[in-house]
């Protein structure tokens, strides 16, 4: 799914990258949890959350993730604008809660990773 795609479902306003909405993201996850982010994320994915701090954007690098949406209002420092904009990661901000924005994401086809069982 086009980053510009998630962007309109999600009727969400772009807080910097802007010129790489045109980039694909096949997975999403919504936590708030980096720790389990790291656990379980792989491909390019689209990162749900409504933690405001600049370990959300290194987590995001490290995962070679494409794009970070604020749910709930949320809206990021400078400073992690700053490191996205370094990182090129789209960074998107929706007024929708976390569990509507997942759903809206789901429904429109794009789902998470898998979990194996342990």
């Amino acid at each position: 799914m086009k980053i510009s795609t998630i962007k309109e479902l999600l009727d969400a306003k772009t807080i910097c990258c802007e010129e790489l909405l045109d980039k694909n993201v096949y997975s999403a996850c919504g936590s708030d949890m980096m720790s389990d982010v790291l656990a379980y994320v792989k491909d390019q994915a689209v990162l749900l959350t409504g933690l405001v701090n600049s370990q959300v954007i290194r987590t995001a690098d490290m995962m070679d993730m494409n794009c970070i949406v604020f749910v709930r209002s949320k809206m990021p420092t400078a400073e992690m604008v700053e490191l996205a904009k370094e990182s090129n990661i789209v960074i998107l901000a929706t007024d929708k809660r976390m569990y509507e924005a997942c759903g809206l994401l789901y429904s429109n086809g794009l789902h998470g990773n898998r979990v194996k069982n342990v």
